[in-house]
């Protein structure tokens, strides 16, 4: 299971740690992600965004905005620069709808690759779409149902499922287009919306699955969203709504006052204008797709970039336990015991689906990964970090769950005020799960010491209503040790009596 193979197969591939960069060159704004290495899950080293809305005034114009362009050329050479000064040997500069349909979009291309030395690609409005697929799929392998991504020049639909891409389609409404051919009116804007959309009735078709909202545009009315419900996770990578939570929110945030939105914590001003179309082409897609939830997606366009460039092998790996075996790695712990860990323990959980297998083999390699933090902090550390990482590709359940196993790793009590949080978004029963994963992990350490190659020697299991764990007689490790109390414990957690046989 996991990544076990792949990981070895690559590990001595040195050249994937070299960082890697996109400059997306987009209809309102320029941005440079810098991302530390060609591993399984884009994790960004630099990320910086200047608006130069090159596609300001292009409805009417044909043209690219003038002064964008000389803001564009300035902030690719520094972005340039800054990719060079870390250490980047490759950057993929990719322009988008703005730079795609003007009239002058290539000979500012052809004049951008001049001055700062890139090469630049005019992406296709499918190969914008198929990039904002690969974005979702490097995040969610699995992901089925429709990936929408809304820029300032474009709005591109892809229906994604095991694994490919099928239909897709790339309409013309960004914000900036939309709001200039509706001059602002949200009726006539409803009405651009509808007849751009109803051309593809491939949309309606692919209903009762996700809905994946990907964009800036998109990211920033999910705040709003998590303001207005005092969610208790303030995170957005996977941020999950259904349908007619939804469409019920979007009612409520279209007649919230600037000087409200303007309070919402993580909202640029830039973004205030544009949010109430931003809801409008949401929302109706809402309507016409029905999909049964709707997620909102950290990854997008770059990370598809990213993905593409990815070795095959690495492609193949699953993303979320490929990073926590980087994480394992960069603490300076083995994901080898991660995985004993997991094998030794498994008699405790019968029956698990594929995806709490993925979870808890998760929850083993990040078990030792904060052994530096004072042991006053190791499990608000662990929680913390896990509950916040902005790019875990989990939803919020499962991230919750995550943060909380690996708190019950480090002993600690689940009264304590800052697991609330988490124990609000799961069932009594999920919780009662990861303690017992807590547990166990902190069973393994006292067995182990983090050690690889010794809790094999022991094994665990249930037999009648007894937990027994056997150690080796001989064996001067298991004279004595903490894990002697911590058998009952585990044992007691789960409803039954505890037992250490040694043979």
């Amino acid at each position: 299971m996991g990544n076990k193979d792949a990981a070895v197969a690559t590990a001595s591939d040195s050249s994937r740690f070299n960082p890697v960069a996109v400059i997306d060159v987009g209809s309102n704004s320029v941005r440079l992600v810098v991302y530390s290495g060609l591993t399984r899950t884009p994790i960004p080293l630099h990320n910086e965004k200047v608006i130069c809305a090159l596609g300001k005034g292009l409805e009417k114009t044909g043209q690219l905005n003038a002064d964008g362009v000389g803001m564009a050329f300035d902030t690719v050479a520094r972005f340039v620069k800054i990719a060079r000064s870390l250490g980047v040997e490759h950057i993929d500069t990719l322009a988008t709808a703005a730079v795609r349909d003007a009239q002058d979009g290539a000979a500012f291309a052809k004049a951008l690759e001049k001055r700062c030395d890139i090469k630049v690609q005019i992406l296709t409005g499918k190969q914008e779409a198929r990039r904002s697929a690969l974005g979702v799929l490097c995040g969610i392998p699995d992901a089925d149902g429709v990936v929408a991504d809304l820029g300032g020049g474009s709005l591109e639909l892809v229906q994604i499922g095991g694994g490919e891409m099928s239909e897709h389609t790339t309409l013309p409404l960004g914000l900036l287009r939309l709001s200039e051919a509706s001059d602002g009116d949200r009726a006539k804007a409803m009405a651009i919306i509808n007849k751009a959309l109803d051309k593809h009735k491939w949309v309606s078709k692919a209903k009762d699955k996700t809905l994946f909202a990907v964009g800036g545009a998109w990211r920033s009315l999910a705040r709003v969203c998590i303001a207005q419900m005092d969610y208790p996770l303030h995170v957005l990578d996977n941020f999950t709504l259904d349908r007619a939570q939804a469409i019920s929110l979007f009612e409520v945030i279209s007649r919230l006052s600037p000087k409200s939105l303007e309070q919402i914590k993580g909202i640029s001003r830039s973004r205030l204008a544009t949010l109430p179309l931003a809801a409008a082409v949401l929302e109706r897609l809402l309507e016409i797709n029905k999909p049964r939830v709707l997620v909102f997606s950290i990854y997008g366009m770059r990370e598809g970039q990213f993905f593409k460039s990815l070795p095959g092998a690495v492609r193949k790996q699953d993303p979320l336990v490929s990073l926590a075996e980087e994480i394992c790695r960069g603490a300076g712990r083995t994901p080898k015991a991660g995985y004993e860990t997991f094998d030794w323990m498994s008699p405790l959980f019968k029956d698990e689906s594929p995806r709490q297998k993925k979870l808890r083999l998760t929850a083993c390699l990040l078990r030792d990964v904060w052994w530096t933090e004072h042991p006053d902090y190791r499990a608000e550390q662990a929680f913390l970090r896990v509950l916040r990482l902005p790019f875990l590709g989990l939803g919020h359940e499962d991230r919750a769950g995550l943060a909380l196993a690996l708190y019950y790793r480090y002993g600690s009590s689940p009264s304590e005020p800052i697991v609330k949080q988490a124990h609000a978004l799961l069932q009594e029963s999920r919780i009662h799960r990861v303690q017992a994963i807590g547990l166990a992990l902190r069973l393994a350490y006292a067995l182990s010491a983090g050690a690889p190659g010794v809790v094999k020697k022991t094994s665990l299991k249930i037999t009648g209503g007894t937990l027994v764990l056997t150690v080796p007689e001989s064996d001067p490790l298991f004279k004595s040790g903490p894990y002697l109390r911590r058998v009952k414990r585990i044992a007691d957690h789960l409803g039954l009596e505890g037992r250490i046989d040694r043979v």
